[in-house]
């Protein structure tokens, strides 16, 4: 069976590290750069995009063929790239990173090609998070660079061969390293749970927009009255801050006070007698609370639909096949036992901080 290796380069306003492949992809700036392949052992050949250059016919029917495999690192990001113009089953793809993970590699292009030992000659190109972060990013607009927001090949040409050079070396590197792997076999199962994986973080969890609004909102008032009590209380310019609230705290209490950290408040509060120094530390407390960290994650992982997509990641722990979360953390959500858990996301979804703490506190 004919193999089709592929690695592209892609355009997006949208933070991935911060809101993961799918919403990266969803956005409506989103672009495919460079596109290099090789079919089999073929030389590789590259594709500008950017260029007015298109995919070959014989390329946009191998990436429908069943008969022909498609392979990458990463595998899931180029396919789900590629399946926003093409189609592209999950079913015909293999990836290599997965591999790697289950043969107890880590992961990365450059971590597992220096762990086989890829000749320098064949990763030289591997360093290319430069290139990337010029070309694949935003850029702040400065005068110097007469104030646009993105990076195009016409502004450093230069630059520009060097990016379609590591394009295709990455191709080059993926299949020398996809040569190594094939030395051990990837049972079927495992394929299978890979593209269910896929298929379920492509479909992502649906979430109740109207309560993560709400719930940010009823956040943000809640740290301001809680900010501005504590001023009122310690006149201090900024009472978040750990420098000068332990300062304030020497003043009031005479005692040296080496750590703020969640454990250590509690403590602090049973042996004070002073109120002002007690409520301040439960100011303290409610302000380092994580409990809206999800929900800001949330946000900015929702994507079409108010669906969050990406959750899990498959082989994650490489030593034991765990899936590991991503994003929003789903694996680590607290238990609820709140009664009256329906009212109560009601009254966060009406922004009724009011009523919130009337019944609640």
């Amino acid at each position: 069976m004919r193999e089709l290796s592929i690695d592209i380069e892609t355009y997006s306003s949208v933070d991935i590290g911060k809101a993961g492949l799918y919403k990266y992809v969803q956005s409506q700036d989103f672009e495919i750069l460079l596109f290099a392949y090789c079919f089999d052992d073929e030389p590789v050949q590259v594709i500008d995009l950017t260029n007015g250059e298109q995919l070959p016919k014989e390329l946009v029917t191998a990436l429908s063929d069943k008969n022909i495999i498609k392979t990458a690192y990463n595998a899931v990001f180029e396919w789900y790239c590629l399946n926003k113009y093409w189609s592209s089953p999950i079913e015909q793809w293999r990836c290599t990173m997965i591999k790697g993970l289950y043969c107890g590699y880590p992961a990365g292009l450059k971590a597992i090609g220096d762990a086989i030992g890829l000749s320098e000659d064949k990763k030289k190109l591997l360093t290319g998070k430069a290139l990337i972060r010029y070309f694949c990013v935003p850029c702040k607009p400065t005068k110097t660079n007469g104030n646009r927001t993105r990076n195009l090949p016409k502004h450093e040409p230069e630059k520009w061969n060097l990016f379609k050079e590591y394009n295709k070396q990455d191709v080059i590197t993926e299949r020398e390293i996809k040569r190594t792997l094939d030395r051990v076999q990837f049972p079927e199962n495992e394929q299978k749970l890979w593209e269910l994986d896929v298929k379920m973080n492509a479909f992502g969890v649906k979430v109740d927009k109207d309560l993560v609004v709400g719930a940010l909102k009823i956040a943000n008032i809640r740290t301001e009255q809680l900010l501005t009590e504590a001023q009122e209380i310690s006149g201090l310019n900024n009472p978040n801050s750990i420098s000068q609230l332990k300062d304030w705290l020497e003043i009031e209490t005479g005692n040296e006070v080496t750590s703020l950290n969640k454990k250590d408040v509690p403590e602090l509060i049973k042996n004070t007698d002073s109120e002002k120094v007690k409520r301040m530390l439960e100011i303290r407390q409610e302000l380092s609370k994580t409990s809206t960290k999800k929900y800001d994650a949330m946000q900015v992982a929702m994507g079409e639909g108010n669906r969050v997509r990406g959750l899990l990641q498959f082989y994650g722990a490489n030593r034991t096949g765990r899936w590991a979360g991503r994003l929003v953390q789903v694996q680590n959500l607290p238990q609820n036992h709140l009664e009256m858990l329906d009212f109560a996301r009601e009254l966060v979804k009406n922004q009724n901080l009011d009523a919130i703490q009337l019944i609640y506190r």
